[in-house]
């Protein structure tokens, strides 16, 4: 899995990431920190009516909250030339936090798009499926589930070579391990999470094409469902789409002299920083969707 962020061979992959990857992560550590923050904070205010979608999106907040906090990390390792100057153990954390990030989000993300596909298909059949009961278990489970899949992770700490000590790079004896976590985790991280938000919202789209109300309430509940579906793919297709693909395909060339290897590299460098870049995306997802997040967060400001 760190073989996204890994080690090149001899092309100029190294000077690329230590130029690209600081600015990335010091852009996405300060609209993350600030953004998730303020969004955690909204999502704890007391409320008459918690729904299950703002149960998820705060748990997608503090999944991406504690991403971002390890970014200045990485922005250092690499401004030190792919030199870590932290300790073995907190490399290990690094990586593993990523990960963890990464996939608590699909699956937060899907289980948000699984709620509004039921409140829109099924209204009258759902409560027991989306009440906050339910998206807490649900929650509890997605982190469990997430953080002892990811926990392979741990295994990998710091790399000491002549002239530098390195982290968060593929280590040569790891290859074929990684390529056969990369395949395991496309299927049940992405490929799963991704054809059931497409069929959730394929269903979705068809009930709101042929529903006609003129209730206030119902009418702002679909605009509601319609823009969860937009800003969700929006995430996917930017976010994670690109950067699962081209992981997948680097990873299947890593035993191969072949030129475009080095530019598969690079084009991962960049796909891991849109696949970061989710945590400054998300708070925008809250703003739009979330269960009274605006006035709450008006409240807020007046206060």
């Amino acid at each position: 899995m760190n073989g996204t962020n890994g080690a090149s061979d001899n092309c100029t992959t190294d000077k690329f990431k230590q130029v690209v990857y600081p600015i990335a992560y010091v852009t996405i550590f300060t609209f993350g920190v600030v953004g998730n923050g303020l969004s955690i904070y909204v999502f704890l205010q007391p409320c008459k009516r918690k729904s299950p979608g703002n149960i998820f999106m705060l748990n997608l907040a503090i999944s991406d909250l504690m991403f971002v906090s390890t970014l200045p990390f990485r922005a250092t390792y690499y401004l030190m030339k792919s030199d870590w100057i932290f300790r073995d153990t907190f490399c290990r954390i690094v990586s593993y936090i990523l990960y963890v990030n990464m996939y608590c989000s699909i699956y937060f993300l899907t289980m948000l798009s699984v709620a509004r596909f039921m409140v829109i298909v099924y209204p009258f059949k759902c409560f027991q499926v989306t009440s906050t009961k339910y998206a807490r278990i649900i929650c509890v489970v997605i982190w469990a589930f997430v953080m002892a899949s990811s926990s392979q992770l741990l295994d990998t700490g710091i790399t000491p070579t002549n002239s530098s000590t390195k982290c968060l790079d593929l280590q040569a004896n790891n290859t074929d391990k990684i390529i056969l976590l990369n395949y395991i985790v496309l299927g049940i991280g992405f490929s799963l999470p991704f054809c059931t938000i497409v069929v959730c919202y394929v269903f979705a789209i068809k009930a709101l094409l042929k529903a006609k109300t003129t209730n206030a309430r119902v009418r702002t509940c679909h605009k509601k469902a319609r823009l969860t579906i937009i800003l969700t793919l929006f995430i996917f297709f930017l976010c994670f789409l690109p950067y699962h693909i081209l992981r997948t395909v680097h990873l299947a060339q890593m035993k191969n002299d072949t030129e475009s290897k080095c530019i598969l590299h690079k084009g991962v460098v960049i796909t891991l920083c849109l696949a970061a870049m989710n945590s400054c995306l998300d708070p925008v997802l809250f703003y739009f969707v979330g269960e009274n997040f605006k006035a709450r967060l008006k409240n807020i400001c007046k206060r």
